[in-house]
Order: structure tokens, then sequence, then C-alpha cells
């Protein structure tokens, strides 16, 4: 059995005009900036697919354009997160999952389904889109992550709820967000967001040698170090692969900062 899973770590999206310069050369067209980025980072989360619908031609044009060993997270459709009945949110959940995602083949990873701030706890609701997520579609496993954003969710019943579905809780580190750092499925979906003007990394050495400390930690199956889980119980010691992503903040910064954390976990 390994000791540690897979780390991957990345930015959200890659078309930032603020990044020509500082992340991407000089003189590199537009349209190569994907294969650029994809050649200095592990990974990208796209961030389109939460505006709006993307054709599967797209998808494919996306893995072709990336390395093998690279890997996509896609953020979920807002249709299906932003409404008051989750349980209402069948059609929409269906609509993606079969449309062109799978283009991505070995390079899809997790789905971030995000819910706004305003969105609490409903217990037996938020229990009802979770049974809504499929575990595969033409025999492909998917992986589902819930981005939640209300103080109610930091609440052990959630987490058990979680863990149930076998879903991920996005950890949204640096933030005003809830962070709640329990592993409730078999990878870890994390999203740091405080980068900051005035560090060349977006991070000062130190944020960034305990943020590579805790995926380290995360991908081994253990505790983050300094951050204390919201359920009860002991960390199982399971490898579990983990998606780091460096966005919001002081965002110009993100691909610096992505790539530092690169060269710590190694």
């Amino acid at each position: 059995m390994a000791k540690a899973g897979t780390i991957r770590i990345g930015i959200g999206g890659w078309t930032y005009a603020p990044w020509r310069g500082p992340f991407y050369p000089d003189g590199l067209a537009q349209k190569n900036e994907l294969a650029y980025a994809a050649s200095k980072l592990t990974s990208i989360e796209i961030n389109g697919t939460y505006y709006g619908a993307q054709k599967p031609a797209t998808f494919a044009k996306w893995h072709d354009e990336t390395p093998d060993d690279f890997v996509f997270a896609l953020k979920a459709p807002r249709f299906a997160t932003n409404r008051r009945v989750l349980a209402e949110s069948g059609q929409s959940i269906e609509r993606f999952v079969t449309g062109g995602i799978l283009e991505l083949k070995d390079k899809l990873g997790p789905i971030n389904w995000q819910f706004m701030a305003t969105k609490a706890f409903d217990p037996d609701d938020f229990a009802a889109f979770l049974a809504l997520l499929p575990e595969s579609h033409e025999g492909r496993t998917l992986r589902h992550a819930v981005e939640v954003r209300h103080p109610s969710f930091a609440c052990a019943e959630f987490v058990a709820l979680a863990r149930e579905h076998g879903v991920a809780i996005v950890l949204a580190g640096d933030s005003e967000y809830p962070q709640i750092p329990d592993a409730t499925a078999g990878f870890v979906h994390a999203r740091i967001m405080g980068t900051a003007e005035g560090e060349a990394l977006g991070y000062g050495k130190a944020a960034l040698d305990t943020w590579a400390k805790r995926a380290k930690a995360l991908a081994a199956g253990k505790h983050a170090p300094g951050l204390k889980p919201v359920g009860p119980g002991k960390a199982d010691g399971k490898a579990r692969d983990v998606f780091l992503y460096v966005i919001s903040g002081h965002k110009v910064a993100n691909p610096a900062a992505a790539q530092a954390l690169i060269e710590r976990v190694g």
C-alpha cells in the first residue's frame, strides 16, 4: 500500500491578462497559454464550467493541449448549486455530467460543487443533493467535492454526511469561509486564498512551508498541521491524492505560489 497519494498543485483558470509578463513569457500567443501553464503546474481548476456549458470538443482540445500526467478539476455549474431546494438539482447535474466532460479522459480530476456564502446547512436537503451526485458515468469514476461557505456547515453532522457519501469537503484555506480540513473521501481538494501583494511568491516562506507540510500530511492520511478537524475521530492513515489550487488573494502572484509549492512537495 502506498504511503502517500499524489499531490497536484495549480491555479484557477489560465486566462488572466496580468499573468502576461509575471508568468507567461512576453510574446507568447494567448492560444498557447494553457500548454505553457500545464508545463509549469500539475493541475488547473477550470472556472468556465461554473458559468456555462462547454462543448465536448472543447474538453477534448484541453485534453490534447496538456501533458499526459496533467489533471483538471472542474467547477460544476452554478445552476445546480445556486438554488433554494438542492433536491431539485437532478437535471442540472445530469446535463453537466453527460455534457462532454469525459472527453478529458484520464485528465478528469475532481468536480467542485461550489455553494454561495448565503446557503446554510439543511441536513435533509443537502443529503438529497449528495445522493444525486453519480459515482460514475460510462464506466469512469467521478470524484465530487463540495465547497460550502456558510458557517453552519462547520459541524460534525455535515462532516459525517459527506463521509457517508464519499464526497470531499473543499478546504478553504486562508479565507473568511469555514476551514473544514476533515478527510471525507478518497482524495483531498484544497483551495488556498491568502496570497498577498508585496510577497514575490504570493506567500512568505513560512506560509509556503506550512502548506507544503499540510499537503504532505493529507496525502499520507494524517491531519493537516495547525488545522483542527471539525468532526471527531483520529486520522485514518489512508493514502489520498491531494489537489491544491492557489486562487483569489493577490491573483497575479498565484502561479508563482503554486510553483513554489510544487517545488516544496517534490
